[in-house]
């Protein structure tokens, strides 16, 4: 018996989902095939379409030089570019070496001022985080599954 209302429950569930997802669907007008076919020609020139590969990305991420690159939204101004550049020397963020690729603050760093540190925690804030992870189990277990103390011996620890 409690079979049957389970299955009449789920069936009714699932039709009022349909319902509501064919009701929304029908409210966007189709595209014509005029519309698909230019689509797929900008998709295909401009490389937005998936590779034959098992790897998920796109043509252009795979082959860059056969496509046009992405237009940029927001186009900078000379003088914008003039100041990034100010900037970015004046504290080191330009290569300074080529063959390692380092930048000039990380191979001389006296000659520019230190980058603000953030503000970290007290050691009191620090003892708290760990008694609370602790406590909850949110802690690496001992093995090399990457999974938390919780997840192993979920019935030791509360649940949230």
């Amino acid at each position: 018996m409690k079979t049957s209302h389970i299955f009449t429950a789920t069936s009714l569930a699932l039709a009022a989902w349909l319902a509501s997802t064919s009701a929304t669907a029908q409210t966007d007008s189709p595209k014509t095939r005029e519309q698909v076919r230019q689509e797929l020609q900008e998709a295909v020139r401009t490389g937005n379409m998936p590779s034959n590969d098992e790897s998920g990305r796109l043509l252009r991420e795979i082959n860059p030089s056969r496509y046009p690159p992405a237009p940029n939204m927001t186009p900078k101004t000379r003088e914008q570019v003039k100041a990034e550049l100010q900037e970015a020397v004046r504290t080191g963020n330009v290569v300074g070496d080529e063959e390692s690729g380092m930048l000039e603050r990380e191979i001389h760093p006296s000659r520019y001022p230190a980058p603000a540190a953030g503000t970290g925690k007290t050691r009191e804030q620090v003892q708290q985080e760990l008694r609370e992870a602790i406590r909850t189990g949110d802690m690496p277990a001992n093995d090399e599954s990457g999974h938390k103390l919780k997840e192993v011996h979920p019935g030791m620890y509360p649940m949230r």
